[in-house]
């Protein structure tokens, strides 16, 4: 087990290897435009491919969870194997399960993702905070016991969310900026390991990321029509990770064409540590 915080690791990684957070979203359109089988043997085959074109080489890879749950054990076991990999190969994983609720169930998922004994461990996870911050204490919890990072849901890019996200709270902040100020100043005390925030790279009306003192992710990058440029006007001095999947994985089957656009994509995104 580590004891170096994930901040510090990811800071590395980025100097390393710039900004960018490459995605493993093995989904249906994908494996059969890599002549693959839809079925947990072609996930296995699609992620394999992956882990050989992108560790070592990206930053941070987060393999979309739902894609592997999709074809229950047998699928949940690739995904093992791929977080297992990746990590062997020294290389940062985010696991997106953006899991959210209270309690015991809350503990559960927190053990699941992030406890160093747990099989399906990474190095960080998506969660929701939607049913409040302060359920989210679990997972805060097992981040800092493992020297682990956690990205909150706090501005996402589809059309239903800003009825929600946008939302006043009593204090006169929006919802979103609420989970950021909220993130913000668990970050500044320095007891609940490294906590990040989701803010698409397409929102319109973002948070105010200045005073995070964590990783944003961003997703919306490429295929979805954000630009460097979206990326830097969002961010302001919070470490930017825009997060890009379709965009390289198009270039698949082969690892040397996947890595090549890693690289190609990754170099938009040089180090800055904000």
């Amino acid at each position: 087990m580590t004891t170096e915080n994930f901040q510090s690791r990811l800071n590395r990684a980025v100097s390393q290897h710039g900004r960018l957070c490459v995605g493993i979203d093995p989904h249906e359109s994908l494996l059969k435009a890599w002549g693959l089988e839809y079925n947990a043997r072609g996930v296995g085959e699609f992620s394999r491919r992956c882990v050989e074109a992108f560790a070592g080489h990206a930053a941070l890879v987060k393999p979309q969870v739902a894609f592997y749950e999709r074809f229950g054990s047998q699928g949940i076991a690739e995904l093992e194997k791929t977080l297992a990999d990746l990590r062997d190969a020294g290389t940062l994983t985010l696991s997106d399960a953006k899991r959210g609720d209270i309690g015991s169930t809350m503990a559960g998922y927190a053990q699941a993702w992030l406890d160093d004994s747990s099989p399906l461990r990474a190095d960080s996870v998506t969660i929701s905070p939607y049913l409040g911050v302060g359920a989210c204490e679990p997972v805060f919890k097992a981040a800092a016991d493992n020297s682990a990072g956690v990205f909150l849901l706090a501005a996402t890019s589809n059309s239903e969310a800003p009825a929600i996200q946008r939302a006043t709270t009593a204090e006169g902040s929006s919802l979103a900026q609420h989970i950021v100020d909220e993130c913000g100043r668990r970050n500044a005390e320095g007891t609940s390991g490294t906590l990040g925030v989701v803010v698409g790279a397409t929102v319109i009306h973002p948070p105010v990321l200045d005073d995070l003192g964590g990783p944003v992710l961003m997703p919306g990058v490429g295929a979805q029509g954000a630009t460097a440029q979206d990326v830097e006007r969002i961010a302001g001095k919070a470490l930017a990770l825009p997060n890009v999947s379709r965009a390289i994985l198009s270039a698949g089957p082969n690892v040397a064409d996947l890595r090549e656009r890693l690289k190609e994509v990754a170099g938009e995104y040089p180090a800055h540590l904000g």
